[in-house]
C-alpha cells in the first residue's frame, strides 16, 4: 500500500523535491464536513531550513530508507562534529546545522544512534533523556525552602537550564532532551 499523508508522524523523514526533510511538527485536521488535511512542520536535512507544508489526506509522499548505526562521539573541529562509527570505527562529519540543537545534550565520548541516508549521516537520535554533571550555578540560600524555587545552572555541555535550589556544582542531573527541561539528581 502506498504511503499518504496521514502516515506522517514526528519523525518521519520525507523526501520532497529531492531533498530530505524531517518532520517536526504536525497536526492532521478534518474541519467540519471538508476533505481532512495534514499540516507538517519540516526541517530540511541538507541545510536546516525550515517549511510549513499542507498536504492533502490522500496525498501520495515517499519516506526516506534510513539505517541506523551505533555511534560514538568524539569532538568539535571548524568542519563539523566527529563521530566514529562503533562497528566500522570509520569516522566522518556532521554538519552543525543539521544537528546543533542535539549536540547540547551530548558530552564527548558518548554513545549516539547517528541515521545514515544513501551511506551519508544526516542526524542524531536522542534517549528521552540524558545526564550530565553541572558545572556552574548560584550557591542556594539557606532558608529558601520552598519546593518550587530555581535557579540557573550550566551544564557539562554548556547547556543552560533551570535547576532546583537544592542542586550544586558536581551534581549529576538528569535532562530531558525534548524539553531541555530538569527532570532530577542522577
Amino acid at each position: 500500500m502506498p504511503n499518504v499523508a496521514t502516515d506522517i508522524r514526528k519523525g518521519s523523514v520525507l523526501i520532497l523535491d529531492g531533498d530530505l526533510f524531517v518532520c517536526t511538527e504536525f497536526q492532521h485536521k478534518t474541519p467540519g464536513n471538508l476533505r481532512g488535511n495534514v499540516q507538517a512542520k519540516l526541517k530540511s536535512l541538507r541545510d536546516g531550513r525550515s517549511i510549513q507544508r499542507k498536504f492533502s489526506s490522500t496525498e501520495r509522499v515517499e519516506f526516506a530508507f534510513l539505517d541506523k548505526r551505533p555511534c560514538e562521539y568524539l569532538y568539535k573541529e571548524s568542519a563539523g562534529y566527529v563521530f566514529m562509527d562503533a562497528e566500522s570505527y570509520e569516522q566522518f562529519h556532521l554538519q552543525p546545522e543539521l544537528v546543533e540543537d542535539q549536540m547540547r545534550f551530548i558530552v564527548e565520548n558518548a554513545q549516539a544512534a547517528v541515521t545514515f541516508h544513501d551511506g551519508n549521516p544526516v542526524s542524531i537520535e536522542l534517549p528521552a533523556s540524558v545526564e550530565l554533571k553541572v558545572t556552574h550555578t548560584e550557591p542556594g540560600a539557606k532558608g529558601d525552602t520552598v519546593s518550587n524555587v530555581f535557579k540557573s545552572a550550566t551544564l557539562e555541555t554548556g547547556l543552560e537550564i533551570k535547576v532546583p535550589n537544592h542542586i550544586s556544582i558536581g551534581d549529576v542531573v538528569k535532562v530531558s532532551t525534548e524539553t531541555a527541561d530538569f527532570l532530577g539528581r542522577a
